[in-house]
């Protein structure tokens, strides 16, 4: 768990401490697809739900989580959004979940919690928090290609 919350903070680090203004963050590559400012959006979405399955773990098991990506992005309307302000929510929910994992109970590591929308698939927290950051660095990454 140290090296997923180690790799959380360093990615939160390297996208705040980066030359933000050179990113376009309201460019849309195409009407289907987000801008960088909705993608900043999408992993606000996923950090509060992926916050309520840790927490919600360290008290219950087998309980199911989800929720739908493309429409959460259009309700929250993140495109309108003054883009200082996705990335502090950003910032602020992912420092949470930091404090979160890094006081996990251990006894805790492997309750399980399903986040599929389909069939049953039952995961630990420990392969959540890494899920978790893996999908973080896939996006980011989206983030970091093309600038301006």
């Amino acid at each position: 768990m140290k090296d997923t919350i180690a790799r959380l903070k360093s990615n939160i680090e390297q996208l705040l401490n980066s030359d933000l203004t050179a990113i376009n963050w309201t460019h849309k590559p195409s009407p289907e697809k987000w801008s960088k400012k909705e993608i900043i959006g999408h992993l606000i979405d996923s950090a509060q739900i992926n916050l309520q399955r840790f927490v919600r773990c360290t008290y219950e098991e087998n309980f199911k989580l989800t929720y739908e990506q493309v429409e959460w992005v259009q309700a929250e309307r993140y495109q309108e959004a003054d883009v200082n302000e996705i990335l502090s929510l950003w910032r602020l929910l992912n420092r949470q979940i930091m404090r979160v994992l890094e006081n996990y109970p251990p006894d805790r590591l492997q309750a399980k919690c399903d986040n599929s929308k389909k069939e049953i698939q039952l995961h630990t927290v420990e392969f959540l928090a890494h899920d978790y950051v893996d999908h973080l660095e896939h996006h980011l990454n989206q983030v970091y290609q093309t600038k301006i």
